[in-house]
């Protein structure tokens, strides 16, 4: 469908009626003529995540997902470039690939045999003798999208004159950076992942990656089923250095474990976890003492939540991914990580760590995905009722590089969100 224009969204209500700054209208999560135009302006046209540089390192490799309804194959060439190619044939339209990932030469569509090298280009189709003088094979190729990647995050974008990547990413490039401290001098790279759906709107998982108010609520039984030491390490609620960052373009940082945030600071205070005593004393036979403690200290990962409009969160140990399937429904994947080259010891504990809290039968994912349908099915309620995001506008202070600065509880994330929501759905 085409969008509206002159900020004009469904039903001839504005952007400016729909979105405020303590509030957001509660149509947002379930008109479907609304949720047509965010896929126009806003996934198809700025910079969307699609994979991860470990997921593809040699020629061949490739991956396919999807961005909204548009399925794409991420797949490095033979000459080691990224390319980000529409999974979708240039004759009748068929999907060219299947399969979740793998290793390939190329690109065969299985309905007319029309084939396609790593970078896109139509090689080859069968019984060329019907296309004399009416086809040219290089006019051909898979559509090709924009690609950009920073800190081993692949991007892409069906728009060819959208914003460099660094400029979209601004002020969230330093917490990309931080991030990938967690891999203690190893890069980082994907240890395996798992994908599901929730009965919900796209947007209200969006929301979640930065809201530290709800944690100790929503996760109380995962907080129950900790050790001692990690309860005391999450238990941000009061700690005043706990803090969101509204980052610009929709980004947004919540910090929970302070002393966390750069992980190559360490002043030696710090007790190593006793639950990972076993690692210690493993790595203790073949590493200094100071590299022991730089990977014991990553094992939670880095200690913040990172958003990065519009569908991935880097959160403390893993990459969350979303994407919209409907109005009312979206597809997560939690992308499990660990150091590529690293002590198997080590990866192997991260990997019980993933498991416990966001794992297939981990208490984290089942209760947060409870949480987002029962807003979903609430949001029905009626349209005087409005989503609240005014949490922490009283305390709510601008820091020297223009971030917008309150409590890890606060709903600044959020706001930050809606706001660039609103710019880009008023293009």
């Amino acid at each position: 469908m085409s969008a509206p224009e002159n900020g004009l969204i469904a039903k001839t209500r504005s952007v400016e009626e729909l979105i405020q700054s303590d509030r957001v209208d509660v149509s947002l999560y379930y008109d479907p003529e609304l949720y047509e135009v965010e896929l126009e302006k806003i996934f198809y046209r700025t910079w969307v995540w699609v994979g991860h540089e470990s997921e593809i390192r040699n020629a061949g490799d490739f991956r396919t997902t999807s961005i909204a309804r548009r399925p794409v194959i991420v797949v490095r060439d033979k000459k080691g470039g990224i390319n980000v190619l529409e999974n979708r044939c240039r004759h009748r339209g068929a999907t060219v690939c299947e399969k979740h990932k793998g290793n390939a030469t190329g690109f065969t569509c299985p309905y007319h045999s029309w084939s396609y090298a790593l970078d896109g280009k139509l090689r080859a189709l069968p019984y060329p003798d019907g296309y004399e003088d009416i086809l040219d094979k290089s006019e051909l190729p898979l559509n090709s999208l924009k690609v950009g990647t920073y800190a081993g995050m692949i991007f892409a974008s069906f728009n060819p004159d959208v914003e460099p990547l660094e400029d979209f990413l601004g002020g969230a490039k330093h917490w990309m950076d931080l991030f990938m401290k967690q891999g203690a001098g190893y890069p980082i790279k994907v240890q395996g992942e798992h994908k599901f759906k929730f009965g919900g709107n796209w947007k209200i998982q969006l929301e979640n990656t930065t809201d530290g108010y709800h944690f100790p609520i929503v996760h109380k039984s995962f907080m129950s089923s900790v050790d001692e030491e990690t309860e005391e390490m999450l238990s941000f609620m009061h700690d005043e250095k706990a803090v969101t960052h509204a980052l610009g373009n929709g980004h947004s940082v919540m910090v929970m474990v302070p002393e966390h945030v750069d992980l190559d600071h360490d002043d030696g205070t710090e007790q190593l976890q006793e639950r990972f005593a076993h690692v210690t004393e493993e790595l203790s036979k073949t590493m200094e003492p100071a590299q022991v403690r730089r990977i014991v200290r990553s094992l939670h990962g880095a200690g913040f939540n990172l958003n990065l409009f519009p569908n991935v969160a880097m959160s403390m140990s893993f990459f969350r991914v979303l994407n919209p399937l409907s109005v009312t429904e979206t597809e997560i994947r939690h992308v499990a990580l660990g150091m590529d080259g690293g002590p198997e010891i080590a990866n192997r504990e991260r990997m019980r760590v993933h498991e416990h809290f966001q794992g297939p039968f981990g208490f984290g994912t089942t209760d947060d995905a409870e949480a987002w349908e029962r807003v979903q099915r609430g949001s029905y309620g009626g349209p005087q009722l409005p989503i609240l995001v005014n949490r922490g506008l009283n305390r709510e202070v601008v820091a020297e590089n223009g971030d917008k600065v309150s409590h890890a509880t606060d709903e600044g994330g959020m706001r930050e969100a809606y706001a660039m929501w609103k710019r880009m759905m008023s293009q």
